[in-house]
């Protein structure tokens, strides 16, 4: 599937980890955790990132094929991304009595909210599908930068009820509210470089 290139590993392993970024999502996974027992919280986390890191890679392998047989474009993913990050960034912004990505008692959270779309949201899988579309021969160089960030990633996010301890929940809540505003923005820039890309085709 291709030769291991060490130029572009870094530089992917960069921008993979910026694009997943574990350290926004702690608020999240701080808000998905609360109802879970502290004593399981290490294990879904790393159940969670696991699940997140094989959904990366079965999108890196089949993710082409998925959306030929649905007949979706990168510039529909795009487009879907932008409303589903604006709708979890507004939750952020102003949270509710219900759970940050809607009500699940006291449940542990399984594959949602924290695997998808925490971890392999819109942006990471669009990500993964771009890098491995337009560089078919360096599948291995992929892969291996999908493997450390997601290991950096899942290092950053079990320490994360550490941070909260540290810092204080004030300070956790004030983040929780700015990353929201910043994945406002985020999202909808997502949301017009996928109307703008759409507006081109029709040319």
């Amino acid at each position: 599937m291709g030769e291991f290139s060490s130029v572009s590993f870094l530089s992917t392993t960069i921008l993979l980890f910026l694009v997943i970024d574990p350290i926004g999502n702690i608020p999240i996974f701080l808000a998905s955790l609360r109802h879970v027992p502290e004593e399981r919280r290490l294990a879904v986390t790393l159940r969670e990132c696991f699940l997140g890191f094989a959904i990366l890679v079965l999108f890196m392998l089949f993710g082409q094929v998925f959306l030929g047989m649905l007949h979706l474009s990168e510039t529909s993913l795009g487009i879907t991304g932008g409303i589903i990050l604006f709708l979890i960034a507004l939750r952020m912004i102003f949270p509710t009595s219900d759970h940050l990505f809607g009500e699940t008692g006291s449940a542990e959270p399984l594959l949602f909210p924290l695997a998808v779309p925490t971890i392999a949201g819109p942006s990471a899988l669009a990500t993964v599908l771009l890098l491995t579309s337009r560089n078919p021969g360096g599948f291995w160089t992929v892969f291996a930068a999908v493997a450390v960030a997601m290991t950096l990633c899942t290092l950053i996010l079990i320490s994360a009820g550490a941070l909260a301890k540290l810092v204080g929940r004030r300070v956790i809540t004030a983040s929780e509210r700015l990353m929201g505003l910043i994945l406002t923005a985020v999202a909808v820039e997502m949301f017009l470089q996928g109307v703008r890309t759409f507006v081109l085709s029709l040319r």
